[in-house]
């Protein structure tokens, strides 16, 4: 993988918005379950990215990864969680998404290395995310950077 020492990680600003949007089609590139609908997950996500960037909640962060010139490359969506067995809050990655002209460059990592600083200076002692079963691409890129599975969520569509 290489990386472009010319990357900067910044803060989203409101004006990142149509970027950020333009990027959301991609979270359903890879396929979907049956039961998922690419159109609702889309429309979902740009009304909670949009409304992070306009009125940032507490406890959530939207990061941008940018080259030299101030192409954007990427972005990363950080929330706070909670635990369910112990009710520990830590940090979660509701959204990571590389720009096609940033494949390759070492985007997605340097942006998971943003979210690790970002749950560290919040406190947290952990980083979550979820992933599609289907999405293996993205599966072995969290496993090299030391990602481990917890809990599967298994679905049964009923008639």
């Amino acid at each position: 993988m290489n990386t472009d020492s010319t990357i900067q990680i910044r803060s989203a600003a409101v004006s990142d918005t149509e970027f950020i949007v333009s990027l959301i089609p991609r979270l359903t590139e890879f396929g979907l379950p049956d039961w998922r609908n690419a159109a609702e997950m889309t429309a979902k996500d740009i009304e909670i990215l949009t409304a992070g960037l306009l009125n940032p909640p507490r406890g959530t962060a939207i990061f941008i990864a940018q080259d030299g010139e101030g192409t954007r490359l990427g972005f990363i969506h950080l929330k706070t969680g909670t635990d369910y067995y112990n009710d520990e809050t830590h940090g979660h990655i509701s959204d990571i998404i590389v720009a096609p002209e940033g494949e390759g460059r070492g985007i997605a990592r340097l942006l998971m290395m943003k979210a690790e600083d970002w749950a560290r200076s919040n406190g947290y002692r952990w980083l979550t995310l979820s992933v599609f079963a289907q999405n293996t691409h993205a599966r072995e890129v969290y496993r090299r950077l030391g990602y481990g599975e917890d809990i599967m969520k298994y679905v049964k569509e009923l008639e």
